[in-house]
Order: C-alpha cells, then sequence, then structure tokens
C-alpha cells in the first residue's frame, strides 16, 4: 500500500459529502472518491456482509464501503458516533478484510471535540507537509460551508411543501451544491450564501398562514441521512406540510445544549441522560408540543437503545399535549409502500384533527 497511490474515500450522510471532499481536496494529498449514491443496492450489499444484530447506519456504511472499494478505493475513514456506533469501526475493517480487499481504514472516534487543533494531528499524519495554518484555515471555511448548507436547507424544509411550480427548490439546490464546490475563500462563501439565500427566497411559494406543522426528531443518521428515512422528509412535503427537524451538523457540534439543559428543558418527562440522540429526541418533542405542532414523526434504527429509552417519554409528551407522534424504526427490511401507508394515515389523522379543532373554533 506504501507504494499506491491513496485513494480516499468516506461514507454518505445528506449533502455533506459536498464539505467532506472540500477539506479533504485542500489539506490531504489524496485522491478523493465519493462513493456512489446511495440505492437500493447499498443496502444490500451492506446487509449481506454485516451482522444481523446491528443498527441500520452500519449496513448503509459498509455498502458504501464495498461500492467505493470496488470503484478503486484503497483508504476509508470512518466517524465513529456517540453510541455503540462508535465502535464498530473496528468491526468494518474486519469485515471488509475477510471479504478480501485491501485497504487502510482510519477510524476517527472523537467527534465530541471537532477542533481543528484535535483533528490536525490526524491530517498531518496522512500528510506530513500540512501547516497548522493551512489546515485552520480550511477546516473552518469547511465548517463555515456546513452551516450554509444547513441554513439553506432549512429553508428548502419549511417551504417545498408549498411551492408553485413544482421541482423549483430541487433544481436550484442542485445548482447550489455544484456551485458551492468552487469557493475558494471566506468572502466567497459569503457572496454565494448571500446569492442563494435571495434566490429561494425568490421562488413562488403559496403557503398558508397557518399551515400544518411536523416535527422531526429522533438518531443522527436515519434523520440526515434521506435514503435511510426513505425520504419522509419529501413525502411529507408533497402533503403540504411545513417540516422542522433540528439535527443537523451545526445543531450538534455548535448550537447543542449541554445535558444538563437537554434535562431542565425535558421537564417532569426526563432525569437523566439516555444516550446518543435519545435526550435531545424528548427534549425537543416537548419544546415542538409547547410550539403547537400537530404532530411529531421519530426515526431510529431499529434496536437503536436510546431512542428505545426516549420513547415512553414521547408517548408521555403526545399523551399530555394532545399531539400524535408516529414511530418509525428502520432496518434493511422496511417496507416503502408500508412506509407511504402509515405516512398517509398520520396525514389524515392530523388532518382531521386540525378540522376539528376549527369547527370548535367557529362554535
Amino acid at each position: 500500500m506504501a507504494n499506491k497511490e491513496r485513494i480516499i474515500s468516506f461514507p454518505h450522510i445528506g449533502n455533506y459529502y459536498v464539505a467532506i471532499e472540500f477539506l479533504i481536496k485542500n489539506t490531504l494529498n489524496m485522491k478523493i472518491l465519493i462513493p456512489p449514491p446511495i440505492t437500493k443496492k447499498t443496502i444490500e450489499l451492506g446487509s449481506k456482509y454485516s451482522p444481523d444484530f446491528v443498527c441500520v447506519p452500519f449496513k448503509y456504511n459498509l455498502g458504501n464501503y464495498i461500492e467505493a472499494l470496488e470503484a478503486g478505493a484503497n483508504f476509508l475513514v470512518q466517524a465513529g458516533g456517540g453510541c455503540r456506533f462508535g465502535y464498530y469501526g473496528e468491526t468494518q475493517e474486519q469485515i471488509l478484510k475477510d471479504i478480501g480487499y485491501d485497504f487502510e481504514f482510519l477510524s476517527i472516534l472523537n467527534t465530541d471535540d471537532l477542533s481543528p487543533f484535535s483533528t490536525y494531528g490526524i491530517f498531518k499524519n496522512l500528510n506530513p507537509k500540512l501547516s497548522l495554518r493551512k489546515f485552520t484555515y480550511y477546516f473552518s471555511l469547511t465548517f463555515k460551508m456546513v452551516e450554509v448548507i444547513d441554513s439553506i436547507e432549512e429553508y428548502i424544509r419549511e417551504n417545498i411543501g408549498f411551492e408553485v411550480k413544482k421541482g423549483s427548490f430541487e433544481k436550484l439546490q442542485k445548482n447550489f451544491l455544484n456551485e458551492i464546490k468552487t469557493i475558494n475563500n471566506f468572502k466567497e462563501i459569503k457572496s454565494l450564501y448571500k446569492k442563494y439565500d435571495t434566490l429561494f427566497k425568490n421562488v413562488s411559494i403559496n403557503k398558508p398562514q397557518n399551515p400544518i406543522r411536523v416535527g422531526i426528531v429522533g438518531e443522527l443518521y436515519t434523520v440526515m441521512e434521506p435514503y435511510g428515512s426513505y425520504f419522509i422528509e419529501k413525502e411529507l412535503a408533497k402533503k403540504g406540510i411545513e417540516i422542522t427537524r433540528f439535527i443537523t451538523v451545526t445543531y450538534l457540534f455548535k448550537k447543542h445544549p449541554k445535558a444538563k439543559d437537554l434535562i431542565k428543558n425535558s421537564g417532569k418527562y426526563l432525569k437523566y441522560t439516555i444516550g446518543a440522540d435519545g435526550t435531545d429526541s424528548v427534549s425537543k418533542a416537548k419544546q415542538l408540543a409547547e410550539a403547537g405542532y400537530d404532530g411529531i414523526i421519530h426515526f431510529k434504527p431499529f434496536g437503536c437503545t436510546p431512542e428505545v429509552n426516549a420513547m415512553p417519554m414521547l408517548q408521555n409528551i403526545s399523551n399530555d399535549y394532545n399531539m400524535p407522534i408516529l414511530y418509525f424504526s428502520f432496518d434493511s427490511q422496511s417496507s416503502e409502500t408500508g412506509i407511504k401507508t402509515r405516512l398517509e394515515a398520520f396525514y389524515d389523522m392530523i388532518s382531521m384533527k386540525r378540522e376539528k379543532e376549527k369547527c370548535k373554533n367557529v362554535i
């Protein structure tokens, strides 16, 4: 491997591959290979070689790795996680080597401290010529890129269900993602954000004053990777629903409250942290309920312990605030038809509830 050109790859999660590619391109002397977009083939490959009991993000990531290795990658990166996923890197590496692939594997587990100084040493080992100044600059610029992507996508979630000309938001988002890859400095990204913020807000929408609002909570991978949740956000938008979700990379590393504040905000529903994103799910569900949302959808991989722990508290919030909650537990065997059927029933429920409340107010 020492004499071969290093070709680096990493798993997909939402559109963040754009920012990851930018950071690697500007800091490491490596060729970058982005895996193909996630498809049914990805999860089939990942499931074929995964232990049955592991959560579905493991299977998606493993499928990403196999597709990348088949395309020529020979250096893989895994970012770890705040739950048992943080221990999966070694397992994934061993599985891939048992299959017969020849590659290097880097597992970055200290994701709680994603600062330039804590990660510089890792990049320096891969590129000895990399200066701290250069790395810090491009690391900061990459995070700014992430913030811009998250800000644009937040506006899209809240408004795409009301566009007058269908497809306008998706077309503009595609242009935005292509153009953000070309930025070189903070001035350019500031200018790009200003440009697209204006363009998105100029897209014609027909949004009622008080639309149906649904909040999404749950485990971070299934929340942030659209394919991992069977594009439920898109399905909700088709029904003219305003969508809110908190978990983004910007939220996780910049806006995330301390555990004690999440517990405080959870009130009577939670007294202790319950791991990974479970505490967030309870706290944010209560916040959404107090804000008068019409419903909440909870995402989790099958068997995700922190989110299983959160579910009784979520149900208590649902009962106390008379706010429906729909639970989805995803695995490689999840049925797209079944998911759409449950979404239809959920939409009918919150629509009828809204109509009843409207009639009460008239009377």
